[in-house]
């Protein structure tokens, strides 16, 4: 047996997530499991770690929301593996290192199954890391090999929900999971009446301990007797800025740009293919997120390990290194304070520049590995009946118009992603900036999918107009 047919043999036999028997699933039927596996997600985020004695990780709140985590739970992993394994294999493919023909059927399954390997090997891999280099520690009597495990399952369990939702529910596992920590985060932070509490301590409530609750808004009512007016404003601000987000972010993904096209076969009727702006929509920003996220993670673990060559940590708080210029500064609350300097502008220049070139680069390589690229458009409507009104039918006609607006579309969109992703960082917002970014997007395709599905369920001849069965 060749290494070809023996790998492809591996593929085959992975274990994996059957598809429904039914081409189109109803409404409910997604509904249903994508609730069922929104509530065991929370629910797996409440298992601790068996034998888990030092928590090293508790206090990287940001890389927990990205990751779709909680570091002392059985799925301390998150979707971290998944992420990492996606970009790797874009980068091998879109470097040419390997080669899969995405135009194909077989090509297709060849990529998803080596996705799924590379997700296990890392899955693996980062349960080794976590546990080898002191960010989940076992207790005196535990073997690490207990924690591993325990980590090992958890990670399978993100892989194959995951699985579960983008098969039989709305849009994918990876975008729910962020969803659901980025939503918890942001409630959290806006109401919770709780103080931060120091390491080993329990948190409690703020009233009479003279500490500020975590909450925006119990905070903003515990300064005002006190007259702090600075820690009013930059909590105000903070909500503002989220409120901000949420706003530029609904009118981004709005903006479309529309192609008309006619029916080759009816004479006098078109339609017009909408491309939206944000052409490559959030995967490029939880990319780059899932990236800053590992490098700072791996930073931490090098330097506990005595390597810290990409930076140094003091306590929480990155110190030097490139951990330091990948973390955003909070420029509203320097503005307020008085103690913005020309070295923070220069560092937030850099951290703004980093997103949006990592958003541009991952939405190249997306464009090229999903299909969305000028040709496997043009296929896709020539194989619908469309065609350019006044051209004859022809493929090579249709990719050279929509090879005009998909590039441009592809630049633009994951930059301006990047920027606001940044700026919302930058800004303060409750949780992170990136974050509730990522989330507006995700809840707005969700509402345009289960919109979407709600109206073929209610008119089965619209789902037989767009081609359905």
């Amino acid at each position: 047996m060749s290494l070809k047919s023996f790998y492809n043999s591996v593929i085959n036999n992975l274990p994996e997530v059957a598809k429904p028997m039914q081409k189109k699933l109803s409404f409910n039927e997604k509904l249903k499991w994508t609730l069922i596996v929104l509530v065991i997600f929370f629910v797996l985020g409440l298992i601790p770690l068996y034998g888990l004695g030092d928590n090293a990780l508790s206090s990287f709140q940001f890389l927990s929301i990205i990751l779709g985590a909680e570091f002392g739970s059985i799925i301390s992993l998150g979707i971290g593996p998944i992420v990492t394994a996606s970009i790797v294999l874009q980068l091998l493919n879109g470097s040419g290192i390997l080669r899969f023909d995405l135009t194909t059927s077989e090509g297709k399954k060849s990529f998803q199954g080596t996705q799924k390997m590379l997700s296990i090997f890392f899955i693996v891999l980062e349960a080794a890391i976590y546990v080898g280099m002191g960010g989940l520690s076992p207790q005196e009597n535990i073997s690490p090999g207990i924690l591993i495990f325990q980590l090992f399952l958890g990670g399978l369990l993100i892989l194959f929900m995951d699985e579960v939702v983008s098969k039989w529910g709305f849009g994918s596992g990876v975008s729910l999971f962020i969803a659901a920590g980025v939503s918890k985060g942001v409630v959290v932070r806006l109401l919770s009446p709780l103080t931060s509490p120091a390491p080993g301590v329990e948190p409690t409530l703020f009233f009479g301990t003279g500490k500020a609750p975590v909450g925006a808004l119990p905070a903003i009512f515990n300064a005002l007797p006190l007259g702090a007016f600075q820690d009013i404003m930059v909590n105000i601000l903070a909500i503002i800025a989220t409120l901000a987000v949420f706003g530029i972010a609904v009118y981004a993904q709005s903006m479309k740009v529309e192609i008309p096209l006619s029916f080759g076969r009816i004479r006098g009727h078109g339609i017009r293919w909408p491309l939206s702006f944000i052409y490559t929509s959030n995967i490029p920003v939880i990319l780059v997120a899932a990236l800053i996220a590992n490098i700072q993670l791996w930073a931490n673990l090098l330097q506990k390990w005595g390597h810290p060559v990409l930076g140094q940590y003091i306590g929480n708080s990155p110190a030097s290194g490139l951990v330091l210029w990948l973390s955003p500064q909070n420029l509203i609350e320097k503005i307020i304070h008085g103690n913005l300097t020309f070295s923070d502008i220069t560092h937030s220049a850099v951290y703004v520049l980093f997103m949006m070139g990592g958003a541009i680069i991952f939405s190249i390589f997306w464009v090229q590995t999903a299909g969305m690229d000028a040709r496997s458009q043009a296929r896709n409507m020539m194989s619908s009946g469309l065609q350019v009104p006044g051209f004859r039918r022809d493929q090579r006609v249709l990719e050279s118009l929509l090879n005009r607006y998909i590039p441009p579309l592809t630049v633009m969109g994951a930059a301006t992603v990047g920027f606001l992703a940044a700026s919302a960082d930058l800004s303060g917002a409750l949780s992170s900036g990136t974050g509730i970014l990522l989330t507006v997007m995700i809840v707005y395709h969700l509402y345009e999918e289960i919109a979407r599905q709600h109206a073929m369920d209610m008119y089965p001849m619209l789902r037989k107009f767009m081609g359905g069965s």
